[in-house]
């Protein structure tokens, strides 16, 4: 009899902050695939991205910001790594913890899918796992075979929030509430991120 793989979700980003558009991509991967768990992976040095603002408070806001779902997880993988984050890095290094026990479902948003050929070895990246993304119907995901091979669409639906703004929500004293899970906001306030003298400008996830 042969072993079913369990499946896994995995979900990077810059996360600075994570907010609701990340948990509602990560649920509805979960749940139309069948995924065990969701990981999330705050990026540490995120090399595509400039700016971020430090690690351990993205990955603190991304703990909270998970707390109340237990199919999802949190991952140091990437932080507690040094050097630059590449996905190829993590996800040869997850396949290498579950040791062929687990399929990875790599989670993304329409616009990093199209980045996925500006990455460090893309092939390879595209081989590490199978690619989950949302975007609405009709979405032309180009022509490369490679692409259309590991890449599924999901019909999940679209939500206009980006970390970059909510940043400069923040740093201009503009309502963000509910945008962000509420412990994540009360971070946010305690920690005084984002205000003017310190507000990340590049990092997008």
């Amino acid at each position: 009899m042969v072993q079913e793989h369990r499946r896994i979700g995995i979900l990077g980003g810059t996360f600075d902050p994570i907010h609701v558009g990340h948990l509602m991509l990560a649920e509805e991967a979960r749940v139309q695939f069948g995924l065990e768990e969701v990981v999330f992976i705050p990026a540490g040095t995120p090399w595509q991205k400039g700016e971020a603002t430090d690690a351990e408070d993205r990955y603190m806001m991304t703990l909270l910001g998970t707390a109340d779902n237990l199919n999802f997880s949190v991952s140091r993988i990437d932080i507690d790594r040094s050097g630059p984050t590449y996905t190829l890095d993590t996800l040869q290094e997850l396949n290498a913890f579950y040791e062929g026990s687990a399929e990875l479902y790599f989670i993304t948003g329409a616009d990093t899918i199209r980045e996925v050929f500006t990455w460090k070895e893309p092939e390879k990246v595209l081989q590490a796992a199978r690619f989950v993304t949302a975007a609405r119907p009709g979405f032309d995901l180009g022509d490369p075979a490679l692409l259309a091979e590991r890449v599924t669409l999901m019909n999940a639906p679209v939500m206009d929030i980006s970390s970059t703004d909510i940043r400069r929500r923040i740093s201009e004293g503009i309502a963000f509430r509910y945008l962000v899970p509420e412990r994540v906001a009360q971070y946010i306030f305690g920690r005084g991120l984002y205000s003017k003298e310190n507000v990340p400008q590049e990092s997008d996830v």
